[in-house]
């Protein structure tokens, strides 16, 4: 089996020791993803649906790197700060994926790496 490795360039990833996503087979997976810019400035602070739009945005371009598209998407894993928040987060998600339909599981956690980060997403796609 083939695996292709993808890096962002963001500094976590060689400090840590991981690529921003890995392509096995037909397989994607496309590790935790925040709203860090290329400066690494956090998009949309205190706005969770901003936050989630800007993440599902980066990730379309993840896939299109491989290949894919949000239509070969079969999972997404949010994390969240505040699970309060979980009808914008949700809002952002139905714009990219509500006609797709994968499926889906949000996780409120105790936070992330920058306080101001409010959303971290994981997502798997599959390529036929």
């Amino acid at each position: 089996m083939e695996i292709k490795k993808l890096s962002s360039g963001a500094k976590w990833e060689s400090i840590v020791g991981y690529s921003r996503a890995v392509k096995a087979g037909n397989r994607i997976i496309i590790g935790g993803t925040t709203a860090i810019d290329e400066n690494s400035n956090v998009i949309g602070k205190d706005d969770a649906y901003a936050q989630t739009k800007y993440i599902f945005k980066k990730i379309e371009i993840y896939l299109e790197q491989f290949g894919a598209s949000l239509e070969n998407v079969i999972h997404n894993k949010i994390y969240v700060i505040d699970i309060s928040k979980w009808e914008e987060i949700g809002k952002a998600h139905a714009e990219f994926f509500g006609k797709i339909k994968p499926c889906c599981t949000m996780i409120e956690v105790k936070g992330f790496i920058s306080p101001e980060m409010l959303v971290e997403i994981e997502t798997e796609a599959v390529l036929s």
